[in-house]
């Protein structure tokens, strides 16, 4: 386990503009919700963005001569994307810059290029679609853009029937790896918080301390003792560099299960995690993209 590092020169997470990629208006009501609330408390101009993929035939389908019924197609799709794209309306938009983009191409490519071009600060995205096959097809450009995209990216809680009511931002909860970009991503989990009016939790999970036995996985209290105590002298040192009001939670096991236990615990809305620049928001401990998939709450990856 490497040193937390301590103050560094840190990139502020300013979010000026906001790209929220549309499958459909229904599929992307709860993005369009938590777009909407973010970018008036952070007076954010919203781009809201539809790509339609090329359309492709299978053999037989199509036989040659049909080229006007293949073109014919081609323009219904494109009239009805148009269409559910003029129709993903922000809640309460008033106030709100909100911005239609229409484009043809591969969907994760042209997300990242779009907010490349214009400059976005914050890509907002659901991570699933209607249906099993738009499920398994929307994941995929989530993980995609998550893979390509230079920019924090937000994705949606992965839940089959999201949380009803008003969305809002009340408990932040960071999850800290201890690794050399861990003060980053604190420190812009603490500006965030600072800038929403949250309350803010700090936890780090060590590994899981055991030696595995035949009968199962047996815990060596010294070995636990030595390692959580090292994590909770980093999480507090951490915390003084920041010189935030902060919970600091230290936890041995699983990483997934007991993030999901914190985030109960803890009330949490948004869960923040942070990756080395060099491998992109899937992240390069074990676990980025699982992290994503199985959050109860949505998740920002800084």
């Amino acid at each position: 386990m490497k040193e937390t590092a301590g103050p560094a020169p840190l990139d502020h997470l300013s979010i000026r503009r906001i790209l929220v990629p549309i499958a459909s208006a229904k599929t992307s009501r709860h993005v369009l919700e938590q777009a909407s609330w973010l970018a008036r408390r952070v007076h954010a101009e919203v781009i809201l963005l539809h790509v339609m993929k090329p359309l492709s035939y299978p053999y037989g389908v199509l036989e040659t001569g049909h080229e006007i019924a293949a073109q014919g197609l081609d323009v219904y799709v494109a009239k009805r994307a148009q269409q559910d794209l003029d129709r993903a309306m922000l809640p309460e938009p008033d106030g709100i810059a909100v911005t239609r983009v229409f484009l043809r191409g591969e969907p994760a490519s042209e997300i990242a290029k779009t907010a490349e071009d214009r400059d976005v600060d914050l890509i907002m995205m659901a991570t699933r679609g209607d249906g099993p096959f738009y499920r398994f097809l929307f994941g995929s450009v989530t993980a995609k853009v998550l893979h390509e995209a230079d920019c924090p990216v937000w994705t949606g809680a992965h839940l089959e029937d999201p949380p009803v009511g008003e969305f809002a931002i009340r408990n932040v909860l960071c999850w800290v790896d201890l690794s050399d970009h861990s003060y980053r991503t604190a420190a812009l989990a603490a500006e965030l918080s600072k800038d929403l009016d949250a309350a803010l939790t700090l936890v780090h999970i060590t590994e899981r301390v055991g030696i595995h036995e035949p009968g199962g996985l047996r815990v060596d209290p010294a070995r636990k003792e030595t390692i959580v105590g090292f994590a909770a002298k980093e999480m507090m040192k951490l915390q003084q560099n920041l010189a935030v009001k902060a919970e600091v939670v230290v936890e041995s096991g699983p990483v997934i299960e007991l993030l999901s236990q914190t985030a109960e615990r803890t009330k949490a809305s948004l869960l923040v995690v942070g990756h080395s620049p060099l491998h992109g928001h899937l992240g390069d401990n074990g676990n980025g993209y699982a992290i994503i998939r199985e959050s109860q709450i949505p998740v920002l990856s800084v």
